[in-house]
């Protein structure tokens, strides 16, 4: 990856701003949404906005819309970003400036913190709902272990982390891991749980399953935990989830057998009640993935659900084409 020696000024340029380089030094620490960049630099949103939209078009941070927020990273994997890196790294540690800014934004993380903390509780009894409903979470994990391997892996890459347990629980086999999910609260929880496990290469995102950005086999692992069943096209989702998959790597889905709860689609919103075998396997087998391997864990009583891991690899050496 290289620049031009035009794209080099408009780089810099666009980062040799007091603001803006204020704006990039936090956000090499995490994604921030506007009002929350507002917050720690003391400015008002048109002027933090005309700042954020400079950086955007010189390719140095990426916009990303959830709801009625507006959420803000740097930009990954680009010539620009190393340029931003290397630049940020002669900036004394020490900086007044960029020492207020990294404890204002220590308040706002602790803020959100206690926020996603009440949102769990209050939904905690849902969830509480769900696991009665099927094996206990601890045999399917260790399923889920078993399935996985020990790894290591290069990248870890989980689809609908929701409150981030595949990331907590697989991350350490991982050099680096990406959690993808749509909800601003879940990936709160997800960023406290992952911080609480002291897992400093993973990274959450903002991002939908079905469209995730990502690069053609970017991961060795990826999993999809119990996210199928909400979605309108679950078939458009393993496809995507398949294409990160690198050659060598694996892709495991953890979701329910078909079952009969029909009040799961009004109280929990599912719209679907469980995959059938043969269709997960279709279509993993026409997104290039072959050694299916299926494990169905069973109900704890009677009329529960049964929790299914379906795990299939991209052969080592295989290219996925694109038609």
């Amino acid at each position: 990856m290289t620049l031009t020696s035009d794209q080099a000024v408009a780089v810099l340029r666009a980062a040799a701003e007091p603001t803006r380089l204020r704006i990039l030094a936090l956000l090499a620490r995490e994604e921030l949404a506007v009002l929350e960049l507002c917050r720690i630099l003391g400015q008002s949103q048109p002027r933090v906005s005309r700042h954020l939209k400079l950086l955007a078009e010189a390719g140095l941070v990426e916009r990303f819309p959830d709801g009625a927020w507006v959420f803000y990273r740097l930009a990954s994997g680009t010539a620009a970003r190393t340029l931003v890196d290397q630049a940020l790294a002669l900036v004394c540690a020490e900086d007044q400036v960029l020492s207020f800014d990294a404890e204002r934004l220590a308040g706002v993380s602790e803020e959100r913190g206690a926020q996603a903390g009440a949102y769990f509780a209050e939904n905690a009894e849902r969830w509480d709902e769900m696991r009665s409903l099927h094996t206990a979470e601890d045999a399917v994990e260790a399923a889920i272990l078993e399935a996985a391997g020990e790894g290591p892996y290069q990248r870890l890459v989980d689809l609908g982390s929701g409150t981030g347990r595949m990331l907590t629980l697989l991350g350490d086999r991982a050099t680096s891991a990406i959690g993808l999910d749509l909800s601003r609260q879940m990936l709160n929880i997800a960023r406290t749980h992952v911080a609480d496990a002291g897992l400093g290469a993973c990274e959450l995102r903002h991002g939908d399953i079905l469209g995730t950005g990502l690069p053609d086999g970017c991961a060795d692992l990826v999993v999809v935990h119990q996210v199928l069943h909400y979605l309108a096209d679950p078939a458009a989702a393993a496809a995507e989830a398949a294409r990160l998959v690198a050659p060598g790597g694996r892709l495991l889905i953890v979701d329910f057998a078909p079952h009969e709860l029909e009040f799961l689609r009004a109280e929990h919103r599912h719209r679907r009640l469980g995959f059938l075998d043969s269709e997960i396997e279709r279509w993993l087998a026409d997104a290039g993935l072959s050694a299916m391997n299926v494990r169905a864990l069973p109900p704890a009583a009677a009329g529960g659900l049964t929790v299914k891991i379906w795990s299939a690899s991209r052969e080592a050496g295989r290219v996925r084409l694109i038609a």
